[in-house]
């Protein structure tokens, strides 16, 4: 399926399947949970607040049903969506949140591309703000290494998996967490080749410049810019926070002085400034990171449509106000015109995401948008303004 595209960019948008029950969320979290009782449970914080999101054509659906993964293939090849990045759970052996895509690779369908990104992070409680207390944890060793590649050679043989130079396309969340990252990508490559399969391996930049050297002593052919914590976000944010204390500084130090009857607590101020943080301009941001452009390093772009994980996180949330079809439309618009891609098969701009629901964060059609975000994605990628 998979063939040169003579340039012509690709889009790829993340894929969550975490809508479906699975045992270990069954006793972590209580019977039944998926990521839709995060969506639902969300009120908004502020006035004009965007929650809860809500789906619109596809409902609260289950991934199990094979119907549900054939009308969001369709729904998203009709809207320019070149193929899927499906996030792929891996814990020594054991995986996670597996059977959707398991069952796309062993019946064959939907008839749509796809590729895999290896979510490698610790399973915490983040969803009720226990992030330290770790579920399911990560341990490193090249005999893993080799045992997890081994297991996903069938999948990377499939005719719907995306290529570039007929090598498939493979990613890898938090390089950083690796403790030698040469050493798995060596290991996937070695097993790899015994059998038959080159790989092009890519590494996400998540909120860090790692910088080129990175790129080639770790063995990745490419970097993705994963929006909204790409390249240029921990830079943002000081900016924001520099732009934040100077204008709210004063007023908060006063009401905090009024509510404290004077007695300036600097935890409760820290406190509130910290608050401000969570809570960013979409606009300002994507007009941040169009004006900083992609490292000079092999990167692919990113672009988020919008970005609210209040309804998953209780602490620590991030919220971009402001954001719209239109404004995504900015922002995807002048990706499309100013990127160049590295050669006829390296022309992928990755879209987050495709469901990712209780971070407020989909082109599925939503309550409020309806279908508008999937056809300012049309619009644009057709070169329509």
């Amino acid at each position: 399926m998979d063939s040169v595209n003579n340039g012509k960019i690709r889009a790829i948008a993340m894929y969550l399947p975490q809508f479906h029950p699975i045992p270990e969320n069954d006793e972590w979290w209580g019977k039944g949970f998926t990521e839709w009782t995060n969506v639902t449970k969300a009120k908004p914080l502020f006035k004009g607040h965007y929650q809860p999101h809500l789906p619109a054509d596809l409902g609260f659906y289950d991934l199990r049903l094979p119907e549900i993964r054939e009308q969001q293939a369709q729904l998203a090849k009709a809207y320019g969506i070149y193929g899927f990045c499906y996030y792929h759970y891996w814990f020594n052996g054991r995986r996670l949140l597996e059977r959707p895509f398991e069952e796309v690779f062993k019946t064959g369908k939907p008839d749509f591309p796809f590729m895999l990104c290896w979510a490698n992070e610790n399973w915490t409680r983040v969803w009720d703000g226990m992030n330290n207390e770790v579920l399911l944890a990560q341990n490193y060793s090249e005999e893993d290494d080799r045992a997890h590649i081994k297991t996903l050679i069938p999948y990377l043989k499939d005719s719907r998996y995306i290529k570039v130079n007929g090598k498939p396309v493979i990613a890898i969340y938090r390089s950083t967490s690796l403790p030698y990252p040469k050493r798995t990508t060596d290991v996937w490559r070695e097993e790899a080749r015994r059998q038959g399969v080159e790989l092009y391996i890519c590494r996400f930049d998540n909120s860090s410049s790692i910088g080129e050297c990175y790129i080639k002593d770790g063995g990745f052919d490419a970097a993705v810019n994963f929006e909204p914590f790409g390249y240029h976000f921990n830079e943002f944010k000081v900016e924001m926070d520099r732009v934040n204390r100077k204008q709210i500084g004063k007023r908060i130090i006063e009401k905090l002085h009024r509510t404290l009857l004077k007695n300036f607590d600097k935890e409760a101020y820290r406190e509130a400034l910290q608050k401000k943080w969570h809570i960013l301009d979409y606009n300002s941001y994507s007009a941040f990171v169009c004006n900083k452009g992609l490292p000079s390093y092999k990167c692919f772009p990113g672009i988020t449509p919008m970005w609210d994980n209040y309804a998953r996180k209780q602490k620590n949330y991030l919220i971009f106000k402001n954001a719209s079809p239109e404004s995504y439309g900015h922002w995807l618009r002048f990706i499309v015109q100013n990127f160049k891609p590295y050669s006829p098969d390296e022309n992928f701009i990755f879209i987050n995401a495709w469901n990712e629901w209780a971070e407020g964060n989909h082109l599925e059609p939503c309550q409020k948008w309806g279908r508008r975000y999937l056809e300012v994605t049309k619009e644009v990628l057709n070169g329509k303004q």
